[in-house]
C-alpha cells in the first residue's frame, strides 16, 4: 500500500475513470472530488474516498485537497453550454490557487498537442490555456499533451468505430486527411501514474504519443483491416465543422454539440515535437496497430467480467428499441424471478438445447438450423453430450460451452454463420425468496450487415427470448412440485 493520497478529479470521465481503478489497483489512497457523489457509488474500495465539489467552488476544492500529496486535474468543459473557455480558464485557476494554499506537492493534468502559432480550435487552445493557467498559479505541474486517444469508450476511438463498422463507402472530409500521433489508454495511464515519481525540478509539459503519424483516414482504415472489413473512402473538399458535426451524430453515438468541438480540433495536426517523455519516462507507447488490437482485446475482457444483474434494472425491461450497447456489441437482456432456489433455477438453464430444445418455438430453432446448414454451417445437428449437463467446450447444437459456473451463469458461444459474433448467457442470482433468471443475448456485429442483421430480425427476438425465458422460468418452477 502506498502511503501517497491523491485527489482525483474527472473520475466520471473516460480517463479519469480508467486511472482510478489503474491507481487503486496499485494500493494507491484515493480521493475522488465529484459534483455528483452518487454517480461513484458503485466504486467501493476500502482505499476510496468521494467527496463532493466543484472546480469553480474554490472553498470546496481547498476542503478536498486537504491531506492529499498529489492532485490529477482531468477537467474540462468541452460537453458544457455557453463559454467554456472562460469556464476552464476560473477552474484551473481556482484549482491551483487551492493546491498551493494547501501544499500540494504538483498537479497533473492531461492537455492536447497542436502548434499554438498555427491557429488552433477554440477546443484546444481551451485545453493548452488550462495548462498555462495550472503552472501560472502552481510551481510544479506535470502536463501531459496527447492526440488521439485509442481505448474503447474514449470518443474519438467510438467515433472511428462507428464511422467505419456503419458505413461500407465514407465521404470523407478535408479533416480526415489531417496527421494525429494517437497514443493507446494504456501508455497514457502508465504515463499519468508515472507522472507522480518522475524527476522534474520545474512546472513541465511533455509531449506523449504513439510512434505513427497517422490522419484520421490511415486510422480508420487500420480499424476496418483488423476488423477484416472492406472500405472505400471518398475525399470531398467541403463539409464545414457544423455541417460534420450534424453528419457524425447520425451516424455515431456523437451528439451534434460535442461533435462539433472534436471536429473544429481535428483540422489541427496534433503531433508530438520533441522526445524529452520518451527520455523522462520509462514507457514505450504502442503503434496504432497494437492500440487498436488492445482496444479489441481488452472490451472482450471488460466484456466477460461484466454482469448484467449489476448493470440492468432488475425489472428486466429494455431500455430502448435495438436493446442495450457494450462497446460495438448489441445486446438484449431480460429477467425473471422465480420462487425455486438457485440450484433448480440453473438446473432448468443446463438442460437448454439438444434434444431438450428451447423452451419456445423449437420449430423456429430449427428452421435457423436449417438455414444455417444451407449455407454452410453446422446447423443443430450436433445436438449435446449429456441431456442435462454441461461442461466448457461442449457443444449445444450451433452453440458453444464458453464460460459456466455451477449454479451461477452459463455463456453460450454462436458456431452458427452470422455477420459478427453471438452470445447467449444465463446468469442465476440468489433472492431471498427464490431466485432471479436473467437471460442475455449479445451480438457483435460485423459492418453493416451486421447491423441490419440484429436490427432485421430484432422483431423475431422479442418473440422466442421473452417466450423462453417465460417458459424456462416455469420449467423451474414446476420441478419444485
Amino acid at each position: 500500500m502506498s502511503e501517497k493520497k491523491i485527489l482525483l478529479t474527472g473520475a466520471t470521465g473516460y480517463i479519469g475513470g480508467r486511472l482510478l481503478s489503474k491507481l487503486l489497483q496499485q494500493g494507491y489512497h484515493v480521493r475522488c472530488l465529484a459534483r455528483r457523489p452518487q454517480s461513484l457509488a458503485g466504486r467501493k474500495n476500502k482505499c476510496l474516498e468521494v467527496v463532493c465539489g466543484d472546480a469553480l467552488d474554490y472553498e470546496s476544492l481547498v476542503a478536498a485537497l486537504q491531506g492529499c500529496n498529489v492532485a490529477y486535474y482531468l477537467i474540462h468543459s468541452m460537453g458544457d453550454n455557453g463559454d467554456y473557455e472562460q469556464q476552464d480558464r476560473i477552474a484551473a485557476e481556482n484549482f491551483a490557487k487551492a493546491a498551493q494554499q494547501v501544499g500540494i506537492e504538483r498537479i497533473i493534468y492531461v492537455g492536447g498537442l497542436g502548434d499554438a502559432e498555427k491557429g488552433l480550435s477554440r477546443h484546444l487552445k481551451s485545453r493548452q490555456l488550462t495548462g498555462e493557467t495550472l503552472r501560472k498559479f502552481h510551481p510544479c505541474v506535470v502536463e501531459l499533451r496527447a492526440s488521439i486517444v485509442i481505448g474503447s469508450g474514449s470518443l474519438s476511438f467510438e467515433m472511428i468505430r462507428s464511422l467505419v463498422e456503419r458505413l461500407p463507402v465514407m465521404v470523407c472530409p478535408r479533416w480526415v486527411r489531417v496527421k494525429a500521433q494517437p497514443i493507446g489508454i494504456e501508455d497514457l495511464l502508465d504515463y499519468l501514474v508515472k507522472s507522480m515519481e518522475v524527476s522534474i525540478q520545474q512546472s513541465t509539459v511533455f509531449d506523449v504519443g504513439g510512434p505513427d503519424a497517422v490522419s484520421y483516414g490511415e486510422i480508420m482504415m487500420t480499424y476496418a483491416q483488423l476488423r477484416g472489413l472492406r472500405r472505400c473512402m471518398i475525399p470531398v473538399p467541403f463539409l464545414t465543422p457544423r455541417l460534420s458535426s450534424l453528419w457524425l451524430g447520425l451516424v455515431t453515438p456523437l451528439y451534434a454539440r460535442v461533435g462539433r468541438k472534436l471536429v473544429d480540433s481535428l483540422r489541427n495536426p496534433t503531433l508530438v515535437s520533441n522526445d524529452r517523455a520518451l527520455r523522462a519516462f520509462d514507457v514505450k507507447p504502442r503503434s496504432v496497430s497494437e492500440a487498436i488490437k488492445r482496444a479489441l482485446i481488452c472490451e472482450d475482457c471488460e466484456f466477460a467480467e461484466t454482469r448484467w444483474s449489476d448493470a440492468i434494472s432488475s425489472s428486466g425491461k429494455l431500455v430502448n428499441w435495438g436493446g442495450q450497447q457494450f462497446g460495438s456489441r448489441l445486446i438484449d437482456s431480460r429477467a425473471m424471478d422465480v420462487s425455486v432456489d438457485a440450484q433448480r433455477a440453473f438446473a432448468a438453464v443446463e438442460r437448454i438445447g439438444g434434444a431438450n430444445g428451447y423452451y419456445y418455438a423449437n420449430w423456429l430453432w430449427s428452421v435457423r438450423g436449417f438455414l444455417d446448414l444451407l449455407v454452410g454451417g453446422i446447423g443443430v445437428r450436433r445436438g449435446r453430450r449429456h441431456p442435462t449437463k454441461l461442461a466448457v467446450g461442449d457443444a449445444v447444437d450451433f452453440w458453444r460451452v464458453e464460460a459456466i459456473q455451477p449454479n451461477e451463469k452459463l455463456r453460450l458461444c454462436a458456431e452458427m454463420k452470422v455477420p459478427g459474433r453471438a452470445w447467449l448467457e444465463f446468469e442465476v442470482t440468489p433472492l431471498a425468496n427464490g431466485s432471479r433468471i436473467r437471460q442475455t443475448a449479445i451480438f457483435d456485429p460485423l459492418g453493416l450487415f451486421g447491423l441490419l442483421y440484429w436490427y432485421s430480425i430484432w422483431p423475431l427476438h422479442q418473440l422466442v427470448f421473452r417466450g423462453m425465458l417465460k417458459n424456462l422460468a416455469r420449467w423451474a418452477e414446476s420441478q419444485a412440485n
